[in-house]
């Protein structure tokens, strides 16, 4: 029996629940997905909590553009956790940088105290970072769960060959969660180079123009995974 897990980024109520629909196994719960998704409002973290029956990981996320971030942001972020710990989430996804490109490590590690027992993701900064081994090597010291990753590439097609690299390189350390561009065309082929968790939107403009995850998006790459002997 093959063993993989489906994580839907879902960027409001709806599209959390079209992505369990199309059998997810969890929820990443986000805002603004134009952006790169932000940190969604506490009240849609808790009305998203009582309709569905799947683990949300909130994204901890400010703002859009870099990943360095301030004192007073870092307070911010860190006050977000503290909620989502509270409503008892069952992950958050987290990521700070350097200007470097290299991994906060203060700062990681200490919203990775502030979680705790929460599962931790460090999300796609790492993607912005300067040094493949080495970021890998300072999240999984930071105490993070999974990483998110293309690779360090803008998307899972151009960094395919920096993903193998880090599943072998990772040696079951840390869960490497593929993410940006994954759909049912290339999830085999991430699947053959070790790859078991699958991270996607499935979203697709609704007749109101608003970007929603298409549960038969998420079906389409269960269904292709499901295949695999």
């Amino acid at each position: 029996m093959n063993h993989y897990l489906i994580e839907c980024c879902a960027n409001s109520i709806q599209s959390a629940i079209n992505g369990e629909k199309g059998g997810s196994n969890r929820i990443e719960l986000c805002a603004d997905l134009e952006l790169g998704g932000l940190t969604p409002r506490r009240k849609d973290i808790l009305k998203t909590k009582k309709v569905l029956n799947i683990p949300i990981y909130v994204l901890i996320r400010p703002r859009g553009g870099d990943f360095i971030y301030s004192q007073n942001e870092l307070s911010k972020m860190l006050s977000d956790i503290q909620f989502c710990k509270t409503v008892r989430c069952e992950g958050v996804v987290i990521g700070a940088l350097k200007k470097n490109g290299s991994i906060n490590i203060k700062q990681t590690k200490q919203m990775v105290r502030a979680a705790t027992p929460m599962r931790v993701t460090f999300h796609r900064a790492f993607d912005e970072g300067n040094d493949l081994q080495k970021n890998l090597e300072d999240v999984i010291a930071c105490g993070c769960d999974i990483l998110l990753t293309a690779g360090q590439a803008k998307n899972i097609s151009l960094g395919f060959k920096n993903l193998k690299k880090l599943v072998r390189i990772s040696a079951g350390r840390i869960n490497i969660l593929a993410g940006s561009g994954v759909n049912h065309t290339n999830a085999e082929d991430l699947f053959k180079i070790g790859v078991r968790n699958f991270h996607l939107s499935g979203s697709e403009k609704n007749k109101d123009g608003v970007l929603e995850t298409n549960s038969k998006n998420i079906q389409a790459v269960l269904e292709k995974l499901e295949g695999i002997v």
